[in-house]
């Protein structure tokens, strides 16, 4: 069985899928929606956890609907690098202890983002045909 025809499309369900995964904990931080305890109280504007959630509120968004994926993408993927050694890696070495796990698939997913693109069902596909 061939598969390969299925490619374009899961990338596009991957990056969306990604996206609004990301989106949703810039919503959490910034918006409190959904309500979390950890984000209560707004971050201070311009600190470390409020660029983050700009970041991945309008990052994510931009994921989700495919729109400049590829410089989005790698702007998300350093941002998880960042938050990886900044915050989970001080923790303890492995993954599992340190609960970096997630911010490692984000900067991975990103990073073949910035390489692959938004894929066939994404806003720069669509914008490319028209030019």
């Amino acid at each position: 069985m061939n598969l390969d025809r299925y490619s374009g499309p899961m990338l596009s369900i991957l990056r969306i899928m990604t996206g609004l995964l990301f989106l949703e904990h810039g919503m959490a931080k910034l918006l409190h929606f959904p309500p979390m305890e950890m984000f209560a109280q707004s971050p201070p504007v311009g600190s470390m956890i409020w660029f983050s959630g700009a970041l991945e509120l309008v990052g994510g968004a931009l994921i989700t609907v495919g729109l400049f994926t590829r410089p989005t993408a790698f702007i998300l993927a350093g941002e998880m690098a960042v938050a990886y050694f900044m915050v989970h890696a001080q923790q303890g070495f492995f993954p599992i202890q340190n609960q970096g796990e997630g911010a490692i698939l984000y900067c991975f997913i990103f990073l073949y983002l910035v390489v692959a693109g938004g894929g066939p069902w994404s806003l720069d596909r669509t914008l490319l045909k028209r030019s």
